[in-house]
């Protein structure tokens, strides 16, 4: 007994330090051929005073090792200040800080003393590089740009994003390539090469509107569940004309009471956003839309932008995002949005996993190899209830479980595409068509049925001419499995997101329901009052 617990310790101990090396970055090596004659600034730290700030002021290993690194490849210039005065992208990033603060709530990067030494040396047009209130600014400004990067760019690292159901990797964000950037732009087109998502300062100026919206008015939910269309005329027509003009769906202010067809098109656009039919009048649904308050709606941004913190920049190859709640999927080709397609998800008992894959193979006339689970709850009891169970659901028996053999009635439609995961989830059609005219699309059994299957083999095989139109047709129809892999650039990343609010190509602001419950886990973490006390 004695033994196996010293091994479990010992397994655990070497865990520990196995994760302590590979989570710990490197001290890059010192840069001696940088010189007075060819530096960025002709002031230089003294390493002296660099190692006694340091041993001063405790940080954790991790930024340690990265404040070393940052200036050992500077050979310890400075990298904030000239001999001239302080540079002129320290506002800069000062100012983004503080929009970070304003937006997230997060109080926990406000340094009061580090404010109160920029503004004092802003003054000094003569800077001395030996000056203890020189060196120590400088530092703090380098150590408080790493902070804020970990904390604006990869995310709140408290939430642990599998307990989430997130299984897509959380990206990974270089803060000194950020700030070599920034100081050889001197902090202009940042939009350049800021380690973010393009998505995420879109939701972050569509977070300042709502803000605004917030402070101008009480968003009191309208006591009404009447039916308008053009044409009507009632005294509610006005506040409903006040909060689309607030939202930016009524181009213009209007307080008549008549159901025009301006207010027709900022309704339509109203439901567009909100992924409702786009009648154009209003019903019970709209309203409830619209009195969602908006501190509500405030929060479901914040929690989408922290969602996307963990994703990567968006890529300039071809990719395919399924985004969950939208129930749709987004092809790219080299970057740019190619097509948009109704998709069918999980059921919420049923729910599709939010990860990342490579889609690598198309199977063409699939069969559909049960899962046991479904043979389990769904087909063993037919086959009880009925001898010709599987004879008439053209399935068969194949070793110890059962399949559906290939054809217009297959559960997977007939075609099917596998990016190989732990999950058993693929993209698939489906002889169900009609479920993609609802609007509330969460109806499989875990896998992502497609409107237009035809459409995306065409898509991933247009750069091989042996593929044409009418072969893929055959392919599909031929009754026999066909399996078709795809090589090299071929190959398409596939990512499998759950984004409740984004802004669209026609910058419009999109919100959705919650249909996993994602977003209240994620809520009860970010705005709880726990949080809140710790600086969220």
């Amino acid at each position: 007994m004695r033994k196996t617990s010293l091994f479990i310790m010992l397994c655990i101990i070497a865990v520990a330090c196995n994760q302590k090396k590979t989570q710990m970055p490197e001290i890059a090596a010192r840069d001696a051929t940088i010189t007075v004659k060819n530096s960025y600034t002709e002031l230089f730290i003294d390493t002296a005073a660099f190692e006694t700030f340091a041993a001063s002021h405790p940080m954790q290993d991790s930024l340690s090792n990265k404040m070393h690194s940052f200036y050992n490849h500077r050979n310890y210039q400075y990298a904030w200040f000239f001999p001239d005065g302080l540079a002129e992208f320290v506002p800069t990033f000062l100012g983004m800080q503080n929009d970070y603060i304003a937006y997230s709530g997060d109080s926990s990067l406000y340094n009061p003393g580090l404010i109160t030494a920029v503004d004092s040396l802003a003054r000094v047009k003569k800077i001395n590089p030996n000056d203890s209130l020189v060196l120590r600014t400088e530092l703090q400004l380098t150590q408080q740009f790493f902070k804020y990067t970990s904390l604006a760019y990869a995310g709140n690292n408290k939430l642990k994003i599998q307990e989430l159901n997130w299984y897509i990797p959380r990206k990974k964000i270089n803060p000194e390539i950020f700030l070599d950037s920034l100081l050889k732009n001197k902090g202009k087109n940042l939009s350049a090469y800021e380690p973010v998502n393009r998505q995420y300062n879109l939701l972050k100026e569509k977070l300042l509107q709502y803000d605004n919206v917030k402070k101008s008015m009480e968003w009191k939910p309208l006591e009404t569940s009447k039916r308008f269309r053009e044409g009507k005329s009632d005294v509610v027509i006005k506040e409903i004309k006040k909060r689309l003009f607030l939202l930016g769906d009524l181009p213009q202010a209007d307080s008549s009471a008549i159901f025009d067809s301006t207010l027709t098109a900022a309704v339509r656009r109203f439901q567009g956003r909100m992924g409702m039919k786009q009648s154009g009048e209003t019903s019970p649904a709209f309203y409830k839309q619209l009195n969602v308050p908006i501190q509500e709606r405030i929060q479901q941004i914040l929690i989408n932008m922290e969602r996307i913190r963990w994703m990567p920049a968006s890529p300039s190859t071809d990719y395919l995002l399924v985004n969950i709640p939208e129930f749709t999927l987004h092809a790219y080709e080299d970057g740019k949005l190619a097509f948009n397609m109704n998709v069918v998800v999980g059921s919420e008992a049923n729910s599709t996993v939010i990860f990342s894959g490579t889609l690598n193979q198309i199977v063409f006339s699939p069969y559909w190899n049960i899962p046991p689970s479904i043979l389990k709850k769904e087909i063993l009891p037919g086959i009880k209830k009925r001898a010709n169970y599987l004879a008439k659901h053209n399935m068969e028996w194949n070793g110890g479980s059962v399949r559906q053999k290939p054809g217009k009635s297959n559960s997977l439609g007939l075609v099917k595409f596998l990016f190989p995961n732990s999950y058993n989830i693929y993209l698939h059609d489906t002889p169900s068509k009609s479920l993609f005219g609802e609007s509330q699309r969460a109806f499989s059994h875990g896998c992502i049925r497609l409107a237009e299957p035809k459409k995306l083999a065409e898509f991933l095989l247009r750069r091989d001419s042996s593929w044409t139109e009418q072969k893929i047709t055959s392919a599909m129809n031929s009754g026999k499995e066909k399996y078709v892999r795809l090589r090299g650039k071929n190959e398409i990343p596939v990512f499998i997101g759950y984004f409740t609010s984004w802004v669209d190509q026609q910058g419009n602001l999109n919100f959705r329901q919650d249909v996993y419950g994602h977003d209240k886990k994620m809520a009860e973490r970010l705005f709880s009052q726990e949080s809140i006390a710790l600086g969220r």
